[in-house]
C-alpha cells in the first residue's frame, strides 16, 4: 500500500511541488483518474505558511498539503454511484465520469482537500498522479521536491519513518496515508535581563510546566538572553524564572492555543 511522508523540517517553502500539480495537471486529461484541473482555483498540492510567534521570535512553518488517501475516506462514504473508490495500492480517486454534480463531495473532506470544477461540473482533488503510478514512476511532487522532503513508496519500506511521524486530525479516525515528520506544534519564547545594567541574563534557569499534563521542561538563557520551548500541544502552562543573585519570578497563566512570545522579562536583583 502506497503513503506519503513528508518531512516539514526539510521544506523550505519554494513551492516547487505546488507548481509541479500545476504543471502535470493544468490542461491535462489524465482520464480515467482526473479531468484537466482548472488554472486557477485548484491546489491538489498545497504549501500551507503559517508564521508562529510575533517579532522578534517568529518561526514559519511550510507544510505541503494534499488528499490524505484516508484507508476510511470520508468521501466515498458521501459518493454516489461509486464515483469515489480506493485502488489496491491505497490511492483514493474520484471518478470523474461518476462524479458529476456530486458537488457534496466538496464539503465531505474535513481536510478540504477537495475542490469544485465549475466549468466541468464535477469534483477534483489529488490522484497521488495515479497515471505516473501506473507507469512505474512517482508523483510529480516527490520528484520536484529538491530536499526530498516529500518521500512516495510502499508502506513497509517507509515504515521506519512512519513510525516516528504522525497524521493531520487523528481524532477524525479517518486513518490517512500521509503522514508529517517533526511538526513544529507550537512555542513558547521569550528573554532575561537585568533592568538596573540592561543587559541580558545569560543561564538563567526556565521552567516550562504544563499544567494540564504536569510535563515539565527546562532551558536556560542563551547568550542573548533568549530561551525557547519548542513543539508544544495547546493547553494550559506556567513558567519559572531562576537565577543566583535574583529573584525568582513565576508567570502562572499562558495560554498556548498558538505560538506565544512572552517578550523582554525583567529579573529584580535581590
Amino acid at each position: 500500500m502506497k503513503v506519503f511522508v513528508i518531512d516539514v523540517a526539510k521544506c523550505s517553502g519554494c513551492y516547487s511541488c505546488q507548481l509541479a500539480c500545476k504543471n502535470e495537471h493544468v490542461g491535462k486529461d489524465w482520464t480515467p483518474y482526473a479531468k484537466p484541473q482548472p488554472q486557477t482555483g485548484h491546489f491538489w498540492m498545497k504549501i500551507k505558511e503559517t508564521e508562529h510567534g510575533s517579532i522578534p521570535k517568529v518561526k514559519v512553518e511550510y507544510r505541503p498539503t494534499l488528499c490524505m488517501h484516508c484507508d476510511d475516506a470520508s468521501c466515498i462514504k458521501a459518493a454516489k454511484d461509486g464515483a469515489v473508490y480506493r485502488r489496491k495500492d491505497g490511492l483514493v480517486i474520484i471518478d470523474p465520469e461518476k462524479a458529476k454534480g456530486q458537488k457534496q463531495l466538496v464539503e465531505a473532506c474535513p481536510y478540504g482537500a477537495i475542490y469544485w470544477n465549475e466549468e466541468l461540473n464535477i469534483p477534483q482533488k489529488c490522484t497521488g498522479c495515479a497515471h505516473l503510478v501506473d507507469e512505474g514512476e512517482v508523483p510529480r511532487c516527490v520528484d520536484a521536491c529538491a530536499h526530498e522532503a516529500i518521500k512516495f513508496g510502499e508502506e513497509e519500506e517507509l515504515a521506519d519513518l512512519i513510525a516516528k511521524a504522525e497524521v493531520m486530525q487523528p481524532e477524525l479516525g479517518l486513518r490517512p496515508r500521509v503522514y508529517y515528520l517533526n511538526l513544529p506544534g507550537f512555542f513558547v519564547a521569550g528573554d532575561v535581563y537585568d533592568p538596573v545594567s540592561d543587559e541580558i541574563i545569560e543561564g538563567a534557569e526556565i521552567t516550562l510546566n504544563n499544567k494540564q499534563t504536569g510535563e515539565s521542561w527546562t532551558t536556560k538563557s542563551d547568550d542573548f538572553g533568549d530561551f525557547w520551548f519548542k513543539r508544544l500541544k495547546s493547553g494550559q502552562y506556567s513558567l519559572d524564572i531562576k537565577m543566583s543573585g535574583y529573584k525568582p519570578i513565576q508567570i502562572s497563566d499562558i495560554a498556548v492555543d498558538k505560538s506565544v512570545n512572552l517578550g523582554s522579562l525583567s529579573l529584580e536583583r535581590e
